[in-house]
């Protein structure tokens, strides 16, 4: 049996299909006479547009980015999935007016008149290839121009089989999917690494597809059908490593090679620990199975350095939700003494300590996500993300003296926030700037399939529909779009536009001036030494000699209380003793000076220790804000 594996545009390309990689090595090991290739379709479409348009990485970067939550790329491609070159042009040009700039706007328009070229040619390269079955991936803005090439496959060959699978096919989404699109034989929901070669085995020996958990297929009536999904994830055990042959060769022979570096995917876990106990509100990641499960440390270890060693490519991209913690004493410090110079990326929790942000540097994992998107403790509560504002300001400040690059969104719209929980953190970003600001601006939150708001109603959106790019996209009728779609429209809640203003001001001025603003601390024993060079202060320099006073700083390396601070102060300057009132004084004098931060009653120092991985970061963080954001959705831990 011959399978093609298919990643169409707008997968990234500076990454190799990590869920196509471990497809092809699933049915290479586990299915007795069929072979899997991959078709690099996306990196197929660049040297296509390039040799017709002046397209660039930076528009690439767009449609499969970018413009996620407007459905710009996916809009693109529906002209080809329904074979009309002018597809719904006056609905998206009146939903769009004023969100896209006229050039955009031009582009967008043209793609969309030209692509059902590409589609067609790549279907004929697909029908060439001879395969048995050819399979899509579908993830974020990939699922129209999947769909129009298994359509064009179907009309070209009716005998080939088609199968899509992804993010885009989990639960209701896929059963909607295969209802509405008869040109796809069968869609894959849920982890595709076993049910995918259980479909292979029954489409070899005619044996029963009722038997393929989360499958959807059709029946004798031509209805279709959904198999009951797997009530438990795979084990970690079962999840195989990816096969990326081809990958770097056909990025090596593309135009794409001049726009990007590339970069190794590995996956080490699954689900999300924290989620687990406490399902962050907004939060639509891992779909149906939120059960954290991770390799063993052998396994993830052997998997990092033998793609390192067969790849040749140090940058890794990690694609797990949440760092496994055990990790850091298992599998990092083998790597920090593999001698590999690794640059990796990671997403965390936000209360990490310094040692171990240390030992994630030392690894190599010097670009890391810690799901911060709030710097206060009452929005980050009715998030439900177990941590408070200043432990979030804690990470920013020691990601930047360990030599750490810290990707954040800033995020706001939750049922319950007011006005008076941002005003106090607005005030305080200009001390900030020296820390790495959110990749953009605060942006309102999209209601997610999967997550709690949009399971549950009673915590405060109700009435959804589906975002409104999935009408002008799809010839569907609502109900169907309901569950065809991930992310919904609701009124709006939390603050209003004067807030919002306000904060997105605020935030614009840190991205500014974070290159050129500095802060510092040496604790040279007797006195500390502050050095600052921040547009809202005018000191350059300040020293602390007060016995009191240092120790003070010094128990603000972590949050604490006014209560606490006094308490413990205190007991280390015995005879120097301050009253919680005097103590509330010195912070507040603090405060103004932009040496701390302070938020629901805690306290904690901005000051990073002078160490010379402030200039790397620094050079480091003008190249990575210098290129435009990538708000796919937000980032979590």
């Amino acid at each position: 049996m011959r399978v093609l594996l298919v990643n169409m545009p707008w997968s990234p390309i500076d990454l190799p299909s990590l869920a196509l990689g471990i497809l092809k090595r699933s049915v290479d090991e586990r299915v007795p006479g069929a072979e899997a290739e991959v078709l690099h379709a996306n990196l197929e479409f660049i040297d296509w547009i390039t040799s017709r348009t002046d397209f660039t990485g930076d528009d690439y970067e767009y449609y499969a980015l970018s413009s996620y939550f407007m459905g710009c790329g996916d809009w693109v491609f529906s002209s080809a999935l329904y074979d009309d070159p002018h597809w719904r042009e006056e609905e998206f040009t009146a939903a769009m007016r004023g969100k896209l700039k006229k050039s955009r706007m031009e582009m967008t328009h043209a793609l969309h008149r030209i692509v059902p070229e590409f589609v067609d040619e790549i279907a004929h390269r697909i029908v060439a290839h001879a395969p048995d079955v050819v399979g899509f991936t579908s993830t974020f803005q990939q699922n129209t121009a999947a769909l129009a090439a298994a359509r064009r496959v179907r009309q070209l060959a009716p005998h080939i089989v088609t199968v899509m699978g992804g993010a885009n096919c989990d639960g209701a989404q896929g059963a909607a999917v295969h209802r509405n699109f008869p040109f796809v034989d069968h869609v894959v929901r849920g982890e595709g690494e076993a049910a995918f070669p259980q479909l292979l085995t029954a489409l070899a020996d005619g044996s029963d597809l009722a038997e393929v958990p989360g499958l959807c297929h059709r029946g004798a009536d031509g209805h279709s059908r959904a198999n009951p999904m797997a009530t438990r994830p795979l084990p970690p055990a079962a999840i195989l490593p990816p096969d990326y042959s081809g990958y770097f060769e056909r990025l090596a022979a593309s135009a794409a090679r001049h726009w990007v570096e590339p970069k190794l995917v590995v996956e080490g876990a699954r689900g999300c620990w924290w989620g687990e106990k406490h399902h962050c509100t907004f939060c639509g990641l891992n779909g149906s199975f939120m059960e954290f499960r991770s390799k063993s440390p052998d396994t993830f270890y052997q998997e990092i350095v033998e793609l390192a060693r067969r790849h040749r490519v140090l940058d890794m991209y990690l694609v797990d939700n949440i760092l496994d913690m055990g990790y850091l004493t298992t599998v990092l410090p083998r790597i920090i003494d593999s001698g590999y110079d690794l640059r990796m990326h990671i997403e965390i929790k936000a209360n990490l300590r310094r040692p171990q942000l240390r030992t994630l540097a030392d690894a190599g994992m010097i670009y890391v996500q810690p799901g911060i998107e709030s710097l206060n403790h009452q929005v980050l509560d009715l998030m439900d993300k177990g941590v408070s504002g200043c432990q979030n300001v804690r990470m920013l400040r020691d990601g930047a003296e360990t030599g750490l690059s810290v990707a954040w969104n800033y995020l706001h719209g939750f049922p319950g926030e007011t006005a008076q929980d941002y005003e106090p953190v607005i005030a305080q970003i200009p001390a900030l700037e020296h820390l790495d600001p959110p990749v953009d601006l605060s942006a309102r939150i999209a209601i997610e399939r999967f997550s709690p708001y949009f399971e549950r109603p009673e915590l405060g959106f109700t009435g959804l529909r589906p975002e409104e790019h999935y009408r002008f996209t799809y010839d569907l009728p609502e109900e169907e779009l309901y569950d065809l779609a991930y992310v919904f429209e609701a009124p709006e809640r939390g603050i209003g536009e004067p807030t919002v203003t306000a904060l997105n001001d605020a935030l614009a001025a840190w991205k500014k001036h974070h290159a050129d603003a500095r802060l510092s601390h040496a604790d040279l024993g007797d006195r500390i030494v502050l050095v600052s060079r921040r547009r809202a202060f005018d000191w350059r320099t300040t020293e602390l000699t007060d016995p009191f006073e240092l120790a003070a700083f010094r128990l603000l390396d972590q949050p604490h209380t006014v209560a606490a601070l006094t308490r413990k102060a205190a007991r280390h300057t015995p005879g120097a003793t301050r009253d919680e009132a005097g103590v509330r004084r010195l912070l507040d004098s603090w405060v103004r000076l932009g040496i701390v931060f302070t938020d629901g009653g805690q306290y904690v120092h901005l000051a990073p220790a002078a160490v010379n991985e402030e200039l790397l970061r620094l050079d480091f963080m003008r190249h990575t804000h210098a290129a435009p954001a990538a708000p796919a959705e937000p980032v979590h831990a």
